[in-house]
């Protein structure tokens, strides 16, 4: 079966020799690009389904890059490499919207479950009875479709707040813990980070006042819960 359409940006070409070796050895379709301006050349032309941008590079930096592209894709997956995996610059790789972060060195096969991961949340297998839509204010968010939309028009989502938004809505006033999340959509062990992330995010969106959440709350010690209403 033709996997995912992978774009590696890096400008370290032995790495990126590497990793368009092995990703297509397990059988991924890999394009690579040595800088960000030849990312952006390269995605003019197609639409890889999952973005491996290196951090550090020459010229325009990967997290400059990640905040471009959300303007232009929210829904494509991005996974940042960095030799920097402080955490505080792994916040600032969810901040400017990365779907999730590895640090070098890495073993090249965790990268591969990792991006399998990413794809997987894209359209999380949630079973689920069908649900309808769930009202968060002016906005109402699609279950189904995972979109969320409002009286200007569908309001941008990244694959991960969708997942995240799709997991909850799923489960309306009931508690859901981190733990659970984080299996539910097939994420590692550092997801609980950024599942908080995701949730800042998500407020921005759907809060008149992120500071006072009306919608999506924290339940100190047990996780978060989405309260719909209008």
């Amino acid at each position: 079966m033709t996997e995912a359409h992978i774009l590696v940006v890096d400008d370290d070409a032995r790495l990126r020799a590497l990793l368009s070796r092995y990703l297509a050895e397990q059988g991924f379709r890999v394009t690579t690009a040595g800088h960000a301006a030849e990312a952006r050349e390269q995605m003019r032309f197609m639409q890889p389904d999952l973005l491996v941008l290196d951090v550090m590079m020459p010229g325009e930096t990967g997290l400059s890059l990640t905040n471009s592209l959300r303007a232009q894709r929210a829904d494509l997956p991005i996974l940042l490499l960095t030799a920097r995996g402080a955490p505080e610059d792994r916040i600032a790789g969810f901040e400017a919207g990365a779907d999730d972060y590895l640090g070098k060195p890495f073993e090249p096969y965790e990268l591969v479950l990792r991006l399998r991961a990413m794809l997987r949340r894209v359209v999380p297998p949630l079973p689920a009875e069908p649900a309808g839509p769930v009202p968060l204010g002016a906005l109402v968010f699609d279950v189904e479709r995972a979109e969320l939309s409002g009286p200007d028009g569908v309001v941008h989502l990244t694959g991960g707040e969708a997942a995240l938004l799709q997991a909850l809505a799923r489960k309306p006033g009931e508690v859901l813990s981190r733990d659970w999340i984080v299996e539910t959509l097939g994420m590692d062990e550092s997801g609980e980070r950024a599942i908080d992330v995701q949730v800042t995010r998500l407020r921005r969106k759907i809060e008149i006042d992120p500071r006072e959440p009306r919608f999506l709350h924290t339940v100190r010690g047990r996780g978060y819960v989405l309260k719909p209403g209008v």
